[in-house]
């Protein structure tokens, strides 16, 4: 009877161990990088690591058997500063997955790092269609939103509207060069035309040149090609100039909600936008919104940290799927599994690593019309995922057989 119970013990401890190797290091370490002190910082920065730990908190901090930490580092929008981190984290710290990385230069870097060390890639803040175009990788999954998805909403719907006479102004890099792209080839492709481009270096102050050159060209809309604090600069010295007044509209291509809380709603009223997210929808956005804004100083989440929440979550789920963290499993079971969370319903991940969910048109709204704190938007119309993002077959992904 005693060897029985001996035999069993050992068993369960060989079973047991057997079960804890599957995890590596017996930790699964998720590193959140972003710009945590630039001009992203409110889009992503210490809102996404709180939206990454939200997610780990759902499964009690631990997974597989295996306690769950989530690191975070600064990015400080440098490529060469994405990489070497993501390259540290992998060979010193066995770090697992790599999650948010607003700035599509850094996000690129990045990418090349994740394929080559087999690790997991959850981007929510970059923004460029090369991430699962010619840049794509098994193991990268764009999720909150990309270029051609603002160009399928806010340049159609301005389009649409009659407005087909376009001037862009661009922050000179990798993201902007990739929306301005998105937006040219939206605007030609519904009969508008685009008179004029002009590129700013990342974290202008200074917008004037650029401003009156977009003025200068009489074009029906102007767009801004930028995001965070290049947009807010932009949009208020746009009014100061009495651009929007003289008739001219402006077009924020990547706003977020972060940005109309900057300008304040006398500044950014009637400014249509597309978003992946937005607080007040419904029950469950509401619900988690609520806690996600107790723990980050009463601020309401950005689409970029509301996809972080998601897609960190979604990777915890795998993981506990296939008892492992091996990328090759964890990477196959997201792929076959449908997103189904405040941020998406029935989202499904293309081959190409593109997360395919509903986006959303929509307007900032009059001071009159706002009832409450961060009550900024009305959601104009739902564009459905297939019209939002690019079919996988056009994206130039290698892995789209």
């Amino acid at each position: 009877m005693l060897k029985s119970l001996l035999c069993g013990t050992a068993l369960l401890a060989v079973t047991a161990g057997a079960a804890h190797a599957q995890v590596t290091n017996n930790v699964v370490k998720i590193g959140v990088m972003n710009d945590r002190s630039g001009i992203y910082a409110d889009l992503a920065g210490e809102g996404s690591a709180i939206a990454a730990r939200m997610a780990a908190e759902e499964f009690g901090n631990k997974v597989a058997g295996a306690p769950i930490e989530i690191v975070v580092a600064d990015h400080q929008n440098k490529a060469d500063i994405a990489a070497n981190t993501a390259r540290e984290w992998v060979d010193a710290q066995n770090v697992d997955v790599v999650a948010d990385v607003p700035n599509s230069a850094a996000a690129l870097a990045v990418q090349g790092i994740t394929k080559e060390k087999k690790r997991i890639f959850l981007m929510s803040g970059p923004g460029s269609t090369d991430l699962t175009g010619k840049a794509c990788s098994p193991y990268g999954f764009q999720w909150t939103y990309d270029n051609y998805a603002m160009a399928a909403g806010t340049a159609r719907a301005l389009v649409e509207q009659g407005k087909k006479n376009w001037f862009i102004v661009t922050a000179d890099y990798a993201f902007g060069h990739s929306l301005e792209d998105e937006t040219t080839k939206m605007v030609k492709q519904l009969g508008g035309k685009v008179a004029g481009t002009v590129r700013h270096p990342l974290g202008t102050s200074d917008f004037s040149s650029f401003l009156l050159q977009a003025q200068a060209s009489k074009a029906d809309v102007i767009g801004l090609a930028n995001a965070g604090g290049d947009t807010t600069n932009a949009v208020k010295q746009a009014s100061e100039f009495g651009i929007t007044q003289s008739g001219q509209s402006l077009a924020g291509l990547l706003l977020f909600i972060s940005d109309v809380n900057a300008l304040g709603l006398q500044a950014a009223q009637g400014l249509m936008l597309t978003t992946g997210f937005y607080h007040d929808m419904n029950d469950e956005t509401r619900a988690w919104s609520k806690k996600f804004m107790e723990k980050n100083g009463g601020k309401a989440p950005t689409m970029v940290q509301a996809g972080v929440y998601s897609a960190v979550r979604h990777y915890l789920k795998a993981v506990e799927a296939v008892g492992s963290d091996d990328a090759d499993k964890v990477a196959a079971k997201m792929r076959e599994t449908p997103v189904n969370d405040m941020f998406a319903k029935d989202g499904k991940i293309g081959p190409n690593g593109r997360m395919f969910h509903d986006m959303y048109l929509a307007q900032v709204k009059t001071p009159a019309e706002s009832k409450a704190a961060w009550d900024y938007y009305k959601i104009v119309k739902t564009i459905p995922a297939q019209q939002a993002y690019l079919d996988p077959a056009q994206s130039g992904c290698s892995l789209v057989k």
